[in-house]
């Protein structure tokens, strides 16, 4: 019985020294998130304590999307805004592309300068294209 307590006990001691361990590799990790948040909210509190508060009927006034605040929220968009969307979404997209590969340029060299300058020739001719139709203009 003696043998079975030792036993329990060397596995609990063993059990708590691995948790220790853990919890010391996430030290970091738990301090920066603390330090992070503590800072946030710390420049949240000055900026309302610091910040003026004059507040006029153009401040509060609800604003969206370029449009004034008239009719019902249901009324129809013009479809040029979502089109812009999607163009934006588009090319800042393609633009992504652009990190992974100089992250890798160096290990893959002619060939990776030759496929983003087709890769950047295609979208500025896409971009071209898109400008010469006039999907830019807003009026």
């Amino acid at each position: 019985m003696g043998t079975t307590v030792t036993h329990c006990a060397a596995r609990a001691a063993l059990v708590a020294e691995v948790v220790r361990a853990v919890l010391a590799q996430y030290w970091p990790i738990l301090l920066f998130m603390a330090v992070a948040g503590g800072l946030g909210i710390v420049l949240l509190a000055i900026g309302l304590l610091a910040a003026p508060h004059r507040p006029d009927p153009e401040k509060l006034s609800p604003y969206e999307c370029g449009f004034e605040a008239f009719e019902d929220a249901r009324m129809k968009f013009d479809v040029r805004y979502y089109l812009i969307a999607i163009l934006f979404i588009i090319f800042d997209l393609e633009i992504a592309f652009l990190f992974p590969w100089a992250i890798v340029f160096e290990r893959i060299g002619l060939v990776a300068l030759v496929e983003m300058a087709l890769f950047i020739g295609l979208l500025v001719v896409g971009f071209i294209y898109i400008w010469k139709k006039g999907a830019l203009e807003w009026e």
